[in-house]
């Protein structure tokens, strides 16, 4: 595999400092890289758009905070070490089953916006997408939390990335599953923490979430639901969902992160196999398995 990591450090340096009437051009110039993601939309993906569905920083308003959170993530070597933390995580995976074969990813980390309370405050300053094979972008505002994660932040990317890679599960926006996003989150988490330990765990899900069997039900109760429009409440919350326009369905935050890591553990112990081998295993042998296991078999609501 082979990554490369866009010199976003630079990029975003060049736009704070740039003329006002060049700030948008040189955002596009930046996502450029990153626009196969978009090959699926007709006519492409404006970039500047793309930056702002993904968190990314207001460059109408460059200051002083955004130049010394670029700073930081300088310092922290961020590039650097999520290109060897993918590095790591693709040798586990196709270690794990040498049948699957990682891409080649092209990385964007930038930074999100301070000024947004949900990406600051509800999410914690962090935003990642690696649905896609062979991108992954990741935004984060460089709290020391983030700064401590960005090795298990990539992995869980890459763990999506590789499940929706070809030969590995289908995502079909006509029929994909609540439930199969949230399976693809656990297993994620799982992974990050089959690497890194406790910081594998995404941070913005809170611990009584994590436990609450209420949520747990909850959110099993949605996993036939189809219909991405609807997957936010599902998957990140009711706080997600009404911002994006979606319909609250009585969860909080990162819910169904909590709930695909119970889910996942409980077929873990029953079949003895990790994350890593469990990269392409389809959502519903796990839910079958697992289901049972946690006392809810009868929660789907169908």
């Amino acid at each position: 595999m082979n990554v490369s990591v866009i010199d976003s450090a630079s990029a975003m340096r060049r736009i704070l400092d740039a003329a006002p009437e060049l700030r948008e051009d040189l955002v596009r110039e930046m996502w450029e890289p990153m626009a196969g993601m978009y090959r699926f939309i007709p006519g492409g993906m404006d970039m500047a758009a793309a930056h702002r569905q993904n968190f990314g920083f207001a460059w109408e308003r460059p200051s002083n905070e955004l130049r010394d959170a670029a700073a930081r993530l300088e310092s922290a070597q961020a590039g650097t070490r999520i290109a060897d933390a993918l590095r790591r995580g693709a040798d586990v995976l196709e270690h794990a089953d040498p049948s699957v074969t990682v891409p080649d990813v092209t990385v964007l980390l930038l930074l999100g916006d301070p000024a947004n309370d949900h990406f600051i405050n509800e999410v914690q300053g962090l935003s990642g997408f690696g649905g896609i094979s062979g991108y992954i972008v990741i935004t984060v505002w460089p709290t020391a939390r983030v700064l401590d994660r960005l090795e298990a932040i990539a992995v869980h990317e890459l763990h999506h990335n590789v499940r929706y890679s070809p030969g590995g599960v289908v995502w079909d926006p006509a029929t994909v599953t609540v439930g199969e996003h949230v399976v693809s989150e656990g297993l994620a988490d799982a992974f990050a923490s089959e690497l890194y330990g406790d910081a594998g765990r995404t941070h913005f899900v809170d611990e009584a979430t994590r436990t609450d069997d209420r949520v747990l039900a909850k959110v099993a109760s949605g996993l036939d639901v189809t219909g991405m429009q609807d997957f936010a409440g599902w998957v990140l919350g009711d706080a997600t969902a009404e911002l994006f326009g979606g319909a609250p369905v009585g969860l909080p935050t990162g819910a169904g992160y909590a709930a695909g890591a119970r889910l996942f553990a409980a077929y873990a112990e029953a079949e003895g196999v990790t994350a890593a081998e469990s990269v392409r295993t389809p959502a519903t042998d796990i839910l079958l398995c697992a289901l049972p296991r946690l006392g809810l078999e009868d929660a789907r609501r169908g």
